[in-house]
């Protein structure tokens, strides 16, 4: 069995790797020069070395693992396997349930776990860049406030957050084991619930932008100096409280799985504390868009407005997807419910 685990998480790693590799979409990824404490690479030498690493790790604790239980990625083969041999039956019954885990669970992990890897790198890159630069400013923090904090103070906070965020998925998705106590008990099932998800990331995101339209600046910029200052400040402080629920999540963050249920941090105050803050943040970056665009017509400010509230109901349509998937696998999510009663914001919803 040891082997099998193995070579089969070998085998699908493989096609992940080569699947990503040649998808359109994440060239410009692969082919972005980084630089991290002097090193120079591609985002496709930096994938590589990930990979490799990761397929090394993975053959060291398959081979020394004193009891080795059945892995994912050999039940997602027999998954394939069977849905490629017989097809009729698996449509007619569907899988046998530690298999559907297994194929789930490996198409979340090919998904998301390159674009995490491959993420957190550029993060970090622009993280390093601009706290340098911050430090090279010296007085000037002081003296030019507000034109060091549009050039590189808010990008380096702004990185900080998001960097945190990101590094925590990027374990939930490649790391799990009963002893770490994030061992994926279940994969959403539904079609609702990952298409809720997808929409959100790369390449599908291009879709839902073009539907729903994009108002949010990445940096919003207001004519007051003050109003400036303290609107980006709110925004970098709820994408702090939105980079803590990851943070809280600890090695069970991860899309569409049911890990066990976290009650600690924001989470012991609303139950999608991640959600509300990073939409809250988007409604604060489209003020001047949608300002701009009322300017114009009003038309074209209601679409603007439309934009944010469409992207808020992506959101909320996810909480509560999420909340069906969780509910429907044990009563874990139901207790935490009962005690922290307030989805979104609390003493209100």
């Amino acid at each position: 069995m040891r082997l099998k685990n193995v070579l089969a998480s070998w085998f699908l790693l493989a096609v992940t790797f080569f699947a990503y590799i040649h998808a359109l979409h994440y060239q410009s990824y692969l082919l972005q020069v980084h630089e991290v404490f002097g090193l120079e690479f591609t985002g496709r030498g930096y994938l590589v070395g990930c990979v490799l690493s990761y397929a090394l790790g993975l053959a060291v604790f398959y081979l020394v693992e004193k009891d080795p239980s059945v892995s994912k990625s050999v039940l997602c083969c027999r998954a394939v396997r069977r849905i490629v041999l017989a097809p009729g039956t698996v449509w007619r019954a569907g899988l046998p349930y530690e298999e559907r885990l297994g194929l789930l669970a490996t198409l979340l992990k090919a998904f998301f776990a390159p674009l995490m890897v491959i993420w957190l790198v550029d993060h970090t890159d622009n993280m390093l860049a601009n706290g340098t630069a911050l430090l090279h400013a010296g007085s000037r923090v002081w003296t030019d406030f507000v034109p060091v904090f549009d050039a590189y103070g808010f990008w380096f906070l702004l990185q900080v957050v998001i960097f945190a965020d990101v590094f925590f998925f990027t374990i939930g998705y490649l790391i799990e084991h009963p002893r770490l106590g994030n061992e994926i008990r279940s994969v959403d099932p539904t079609w609702l619930g990952w298409a809720a998800a997808l929409v959100c990331y790369p390449p599908f995101n291009q879709l839902s932008s073009w539907i729903l339209g994009w108002a949010a600046s990445d940096f919003p910029r207001f004519e007051s100096a003050t109003a400036h200052v303290t609107l980006n400040l709110l925004l970098l402080g709820l994408m702090a409280v939105y980079s803590s629920a990851s943070i809280a999540l600890n090695l069970k963050a991860s899309n569409l799985t049911h890990r066990g249920i976290v009650s600690c941090g924001p989470y012991a105050y609303v139950r999608h504390p991640a959600y509300v803050c990073k939409n809250m943040a988007w409604w604060i970056a489209a003020i001047p868009t949608a300002a701009a665009a009322f300017d114009q017509s009003l038309w074209k400010g209601v679409l603007a407005v439309a934009s944010v509230v469409g992207w808020s109901m992506v959101y909320v349509l996810r909480a509560l997807t999420e909340e069906d998937h969780l509910r429907s696998i044990d009563g874990e999510y139901d207790r935490y419910a009962a005690r922290v009663r307030y989805r979104f914001i609390p003493g209100l919803y």
